[in-house]
């Protein structure tokens, strides 16, 4: 059993240097004075506190801090008092902009002009006053000059001193805000490679306009042997490292080595394998975010870091041909917890994948949770399960699974050992127990790696995630002549019999983590059938985080001018800058249209 004595949830921590983004709620206003202004301050303030405390209520920051608003110091009835509050906002650190307003207002006077903050408009629907005239009015101002912004527009209509936000005008601010705060935080930090590219696989290829002109980020990068210097010349805290190893020696149980006899590694090269992969983790860490223990130590541009919100790992194989693999420091990170107690996960790539790293970025930003790498391995259908176990699927799983298993790594939370209301979930690491984290633990054992995959050693993570999980795994993908395009594909992981799991993971690799995923089916040519999915999927790789938060995806994307190629999103989920409808009536050839023509969001 994992030992978790004392193990306690850590309090929010800045790990990045940079403004956390706010969002700002803009109150506009009928300008005209004499009577028509004085009889709506008082509503239209009401409405700007009303969407700030749902906000605040409702989203935390991926560090687990309670998001924060600010709203403008009077109501917005011109030019003057909109310049006036973008000055509060840019002092305040403002990345997203909510107006509110029940009444017509001068829109091209009054709209937010800031062209690199994400803007929604929630437009009142009062017929008393003409809140709803306004919103399509500025939308249309949005649209010719050229900053999308999104319309948020009541279905049932509202009596003039209503102050309550109906569910679906709160569905539709929530998601805005998630995907705009999501967007925001992005802006600023870094990407770390450490290495370069992995076995040719594509998504290890830095495309740094895609960083700098989608994302806002820039690119950093550092040898591997960075890391050799640091476990030679002992750049990393002693005394963690000592915690580390006995944290790690009481809760990462040893499975049976699966090498042939001869072809095995002693028991010193074994002990010493996980001496070196606790001080890869400590070092990798410190590379992404510093250490202000190393500049005691005398190491003081180590300390410093790459301020990277995530970072990959090359690896194979020009490390693992000789050194211990990756797969440990990989696993650990990326989960919500480990030797100093229960913190946010890090974002961490096998084999450089920046690609992938960045859709585990999007959606741990969306939810707060860890995020599972996976090979995007195997389509299994009913028939070949049946020829090769004897057993037919049923349930989610009887028109075939996918095989999501990695090389090693994934977040431990992916077990699926975390619950809520009895059902498995993972959770934003501030909701997450001791005895989760124990659970977690004693559900995942380290296997020896494969020697002729990994000639240096090192330990692979085995463990099966428990279904009947949502789940969503996205993608993110370049494209020559196009640039980026994301994927999405909402579903479930499910559970197989212990039996049929093990003779279909021993095909594969019975040391490599599972999980089980079917896609929910949709009307469209990408969703037609389980096949369909993994046959149209663009990459070797996937992220899956925890929930069904395809929408939040989409909203995001095209906040950031980044289309989207394939989801099984419902039609009344997609939530789109209201000038996307203006390219078209079908959805996805709309979002690409409108992307190619709106360009990147930083492009200069």
């Amino acid at each position: 059993m994992a030992d978790v004595t004392g193990m306690k949830v850590n309090p929010p921590t800045k790990r990045l240097h940079g403004r956390t983004p706010r969002i700002g709620i803009r109150p506009t206003i009928d300008g005209r004075l004499g009577g028509v202004r004085e009889s709506l301050e008082d509503q239209v303030m009401a409405l700007a506190k009303a969407a700030a405390k749902l906000i605040e209520k409702n989203i935390r920051y991926a560090d687990g801090t309670r998001v924060k608003c600010v709203i403008a110091d009077g109501c917005i009835g011109g030019v003057a008092e909109a310049a006036k509050c973008a000055e509060k906002f840019e002092k305040e650190g403002v990345g997203v902009s909510l107006t509110v307003t029940p009444c017509w207002c001068y829109g091209s006077e009054t709209m937010d002009m800031t062209p690199l903050i994400p803007k929604a408009v929630w437009g009142f629907n009062g017929t008393e006053r003409p809140g709803a005239v306004y919103l399509a009015a500025v939308m249309a101002s949005h649209a010719q000059k050229g900053i999308p912004a999104f319309a948020i527009y009541g279905h049932e209509v509202q009596d003039a001193g209503d102050t309550k936000i109906p569910a679906d005008v709160s569905d539709k601010i929530l998601g805005f805000a998630r995907a705009g705060l999501a967007a925001a935080e992005l802006r600023g930090k870094s990407y770390l490679s450490v290495g370069g590219v992995s076995m040719g696989i594509g998504g290890c290829y830095v495309t740094e306009s895609l960083y700098r002109e989608y994302l806002g980020m820039r690119n950093e990068y550092v040898d591997m042997s960075e890391i050799i210097r640091r476990l030679e010349l002992n750049i990393f805290d002693q005394d963690e490292f000592k915690k580390a190893m006995k944290w790690t020696k009481a809760n990462c149980p040893e499975a049976a080595d699966p090498n042939p006899k001869g072809q095995r590694r002693s028991r010193a090269q074994l002990d010493k394998d996980w001496e070196t992969v606790v001080k890869m983790t400590l070092i990798f860490r410190d590379l992404m975010i510093g250490n202000p223990k190393l500049a005691k130590m005398g190491f003081g541009e180590e300390a410093l870091g790459h301020n990277a919100i995530a970072a990959g790992f090359q690896g194979q194989r020009q490390w693992t041909d000789f050194m211990p693999n990756g797969d440990f420091l990989e696993a650990i990170l990326c989960s919500s917890f480990d030797w100093n107690g229960i913190r946010e996960a890090f974002i961490v790539a096998t084999e450089n994948d920046n690609l992938n790293a960045m859709s585990m970025v999007f959606g741990h930003l969306l939810t707060g949770t860890a995020q599972i790498f996976a090979d995007v391995r195997t389509y299994w259908s009913p028939d070949a399960v049946k020829r090769v176990t004897g057993h037919e699927l049923s349930g989610r799983a009887a028109n075939g699974i996918i095989h999501l298993i990695n090389s090693g790594p994934a977040a431990l939370d992916g077990t699926g050992q975390q619950t809520r209301k009895g059902e498995p979930v993972m959770k934003p690491y501030w909701e997450i127990t001791p005895e989760e984290v124990a659970a977690c633990l004693d559900a995942t054992k380290w296997a020896p790696g494969v020697t002729e995959y990994f000639r240096g050693g090192g330990y692979s993570t085995i463990y099966k995630t428990r279904g009947e999980m949502p789940v969503t795994m996205c993608r993110l993908n370049m494209v020559a002549g196009m640039g980026p395009a994301l994927q999405i594909a909402e579903g479930w992981a499910v559970d197989l019999p212990d039996k049929v799991h093990a003779v279909l993971d021993e095909r594969t690799n019975p040391t490599w983590p599972t999980t089980w995923f079917v896609p929910r089916l949709a009307p469209n040519s990408r969703f037609t059938d389980v096949y369909s999915v993994m046959a149209n999927w663009g990459a070797n790789h996937g992220a899956i985080g925890y929930g069904h938060y395809g929408a939040d995806l989409i909203t995001m994307a095209s906040m950031l001018r980044i289309p989207v190629y394939m989801h099984n999103v419902p039609d009344e989920k997609v939530f789109r800058p209201s000038v996307w409808t203006t390219f078209g009536a079908d959805l996805e050839g709309s979002d690409f249209r409108a992307c190619a023509n709106f360009g990147p969001l930083y492009k200069s």
